[in-house]
């Protein structure tokens, strides 16, 4: 269903795209199963152990930056569940594995990472977007380091789960 071409390590001053194609009007049960047993096996992983972003984050694995800041980063997520699907994370994690656990002298930052996202969604889906957060093992959260997902590019329905 995910036809992924090479992957190239871009920045925000040169954008690049990621190409994948994925059939969004089949989106199934699997899918949202798979995502769930993601989470469950991830909520059971010390939460300070390296994730994918941090190979992202330190050039070890490309991904498909969309913007960079001192604070933020963004990249195309490589398992698309819309058209337009972008992560926004923190660069450094400090303890902000989940939203759960931020703390009071994060706040610039969450802050930062919304208008960052907001940003971003409305370049890339000028119709709309929704911007989700998954915290803890219920609500799905598959990656402990706190990320805000950019749905859009398409309508989206209520409720989303």
């Amino acid at each position: 269903r995910v036809q992924a071409f090479p992957r190239t390590t871009t920045s925000a001053t040169t954008p690049g795209r990621l190409s994948i194609r994925r059939d969004m009007s089949n989106n199934n049960n699997n899918d949202t199963n798979d995502e769930v047993a993601r989470a469950t096996a991830a909520a059971a992983k010390d939460p300070a152990t390296e994730t994918i972003f941090d190979k992202l984050l330190s050039g070890a694995w490309p991904s498909d930056v969309v913007y960079e800041d001192d604070w933020a980063f963004c990249f195309r997520d490589v398992n698309p569940q819309a058209p337009v699907h972008i992560l926004c994370i923190p660069k450094v994690r400090d303890g902000l594995t989940q939203l759960v656990h931020a703390r009071e002298d994060q706040k610039d930052l969450l802050g930062h990472l919304l208008y960052v996202a907001k940003e971003v969604a409305r370049k890339e889906c000028p119709e709309g977007y929704r911007i989700v957060i998954n915290d803890g093992k219920d609500g799905a959260q598959s990656v402990y380091h706190l990320h805000l997902h950019i749905l859009g590019g398409r309508q989206l329905q209520w409720p989303p789960g």
